[in-house]
């Protein structure tokens, strides 16, 4: 039997090991524990005034709605990582969700390429914002406040009205109205994900959002590495476009403006710091979901939908102290 002389010195290094890790994933956790939170609440909404639970119809819409918003959420966070932030997001989405109006007709293979060539286009965007970030050494709320304008622009100019069409088969492949297939996506996207967390990028792109100039003492390109977060995130972004316009079934120049602020709503709700080098994409799909049901909650709510900016922002301003309350009590426990 062990003495307690010898437990007690493992028990001491346990816990800061588990402090350690706690205070690493405080964002992810807190952020899943709202997520979980606004689904009870929403459930509960939903049994009261339907008297059952939500079912697949629901769970699908629900899905399918917050996809664009998820993929535009993991894109933001790779941006805010490199300690930039991303606001061309809705001019890249409103670009690509046109392009794809107009553009998606034809056979498979016809789709399949122009699928690739709008990926392509918003891996373009993001290369511009990079430059300029990485190369040109200008601030990144400067030069993306710029873009977006720019891709606006390009986006009245491809589709002046909103129309266009989607085809159904292709629907049916990214936002299938009947199955929440669409989480398989997610799933591609969190894989994707865990692969750049541990490639040489992803360390570098970590690095520079934690220390620059350590990183770069260190062996870390960080021009290569914040042009490569930017393209990644417009690549991304254009993605969030096909499937807004999957979903739609049709094209609007102006339906993607809103995902600037709700993507970086959505990336403070799952924990990612803004001041770069702590995050998650796991987390950012959390705040998209999150986002999406406070939508839903108050929709059942019976909450005028001009009140709903408010709550929305209250709650993040609610979501944001308590993140930093939980952040502080961890760092004191350590």
């Amino acid at each position: 039997m062990p003495s307690d002389l010898a437990i007690a010195p493992l028990a001491t290094r346990r816990r800061p090991r588990a402090a350690h890790v706690l205070g690493q994933n405080a964002g992810l956790i807190l952020a899943a524990l709202i997520l979980l939170a606004a689904i009870i609440g929403f459930a509960a909404m939903f049994w009261v005034q339907q008297d059952r639970l939500p079912g697949n119809f629901e769970i699908t819409s629900t899905v399918n709605n917050t996809m664009p918003l998820a993929l535009a959420a993991i894109g933001q966070t790779i941006v805010v990582l490199t300690r930039g932030i991303d606001l061309s997001v809705g001019g890249v989405i409103d670009l690509t969700n046109a392009l794809a109006a107009i553009w998606l007709t034809g056979g498979v293979l016809h789709m399949i390429g122009v699928s690739i060539a709008i990926v392509l286009i918003g891996a373009a965007a993001g290369l511009l914002n990079g430059l300029l970030v990485g190369l040109g050494r200008l601030q990144p709320i400067v030069v993306t406040l710029a873009t977006l304008s720019i891709f606006q622009g390009l986006a009245i100019r491809v589709l002046p009205q909103p129309g266009g069409a989607v085809p159904d088969g292709y629907t049916d492949i990214l936002v299938n109205p009947n199955q929440p297939t669409a989480l398989i996506f997610l799933l591609v996207a969190i894989a994707g994900w865990m692969a750049l967390r541990r490639s040489r990028l992803g360390v570098g792109i970590f690095a520079i959002g934690n220390d620059e100039s350590s990183a770069v003492a260190l062996g870390v390109n960080a021009m290569r590495s914040k042009i490569a977060a930017y393209m990644i995130g417009g690549a991304l972004y254009a993605v969030a476009g096909l499937f807004l316009a999957a979903n739609a079934t049709a094209g609007d120049a102006t339906t993607g403006d809103g995902y600037t602020l709700t993507s970086i709503v959505a990336v403070v709700l799952g924990g990612v710091n803004l001041f770069g080098g702590r995050g998650s994409a796991v987390g950012a799909i959390c705040g998209a979901f999150i986002t999406t049901m406070i939508v839903n909650i108050l929709f059942f709510a019976h909450i005028n939908p001009l009140y709903q900016s408010f709550y929305e922002g209250l709650f993040l301003v609610i979501a944001v102290v308590f993140g930093a309350l939980i952040g502080r009590l961890v760092r004191r426990a350590r």
